[in-house]
């Protein structure tokens, strides 16, 4: 009788998710790393939304809009290498190179590497066809921009 009572408060149709892009694969990755920790913050929510301003020139509520997108892709979601696999054959090289960095720059957004959050990334970089080498660029170079940030504080 309860569970009748919750339920017609409840929507009955959930709207339906689009066919993820790779715009929608990448912030559902970044959504995944940022997760993998049990902990998804308030830094790692906003570096998901400028990184998404960045590479596919959305203001702040349309950045936000696309997260919450992928949020709930990354919930309803296939595999990690699904998602890897979708960017690698929709996207060059360049875009690939840039997901990679802007999984790394997550991964890093609190200043530490979390084995869950490294096995995503793995993944991810091999599904994307990209190599170790490109993985420890870009994590490189993700290590020097956090290290430029927190000299700025």
């Amino acid at each position: 009788m309860l569970k009748k009572f919750f339920q017609a408060f409840r929507p009955t149709d959930t709207p339906a998710l689009p066919d993820p892009d790779a715009e929608l694969a990448l912030g559902a990755l970044l959504v995944r790393v940022a997760k993998s920790d049990r902990e998804y913050k308030l830094e790692e929510i906003s570096l998901i939304d400028r990184i998404l301003s960045r590479l596919y020139q959305h203001d702040a509520l349309e950045a936000a809009k696309v997260r919450a997108t992928c949020e709930k892709l990354h919930a309803a979601a296939p595999e990690t290498d699904t998602f890897g696999r979708l960017i690698r054959e929709t996207t060059g090289l360049d875009e690939r190179l840039a997901a990679l960095d802007a999984l790394w720059e997550v991964v890093l957004a609190d200043q530490n590497e979390h084995e869950g959050e490294v096995r995503i990334l793995e993944e991810a970089y091999k599904a994307m066809g990209l190599s170790f080498a490109d993985n420890e660029s870009a994590r490189d170079k993700a290590l020097a921009k956090l290290a430029t940030s927190l000299e700025g504080e």
